[in-house]
């Protein structure tokens, strides 16, 4: 009876490490410098790092203007357009996120977290008739983000149907 609980282990521990050494790993460079991946597929899951609005008017050195992002309703359209690029180049779409994680600063012109306007952008990108998945999501206030004028960072999780 021994052998035949130590053979089942056995065969149990082995077929869990042949399904653990199966899944690929592979991550999506911005560029050699970076020290961050835009993405990491980990087997039929993608894994999008934190995306930032890209600016609504670029920083002028020459006039000493900082860099506009816009308003939160502006950014989170921004971030969620970039987002539905990474996933594209990967195969992917907006019906494949199941999870997001978005991280909210205060808006200096409200003195507050503007979540109904990131919301509002929000269901532009899900749970509309073209597309109508709703993704789990987190939201979560956090004092400052890494850099001026960047009022919430959004990450995702995809996964690959079959």
């Amino acid at each position: 009876m021994k052998i035949k609980f130590a053979a089942l282990a056995t065969a149990l521990t082995l077929s869990f490490a042949a399904a653990h050494a199966q899944v690929v790993v592979k991550h999506i460079q911005p560029n050699e410098k970076s020290p961050i991946a835009t993405a990491v597929w980990a087997g039929d899951t993608l894994y999008v790092s934190g995306q930032l609005a890209d600016p609504v008017t670029p920083a002028d050195a020459a006039k000493g203007t900082a860099a506009d992002y816009g308003d939160t309703k502006t950014q989170t359209a921004s971030i969620l357009s970039k987002i539905q690029k990474i996933l594209k180049e990967q195969g992917l779409d907006m019906k494949d996120v199941v999870k997001c994680t978005v991280f909210l600063a205060a808006d200096p012109k409200l003195g507050k977290i503007d979540f109904a306007n990131m919301n509002a952008s929000f269901s532009q990108y899900f749970g509309t008739k073209e597309q109508p998945n709703k993704p789990a999501r987190s939201a979560f206030q956090v004092a400052n983000l890494v850099g001026p004028g960047y009022l919430l960072e959004i990450e995702m999780i995809a996964v690959k149907g079959k």
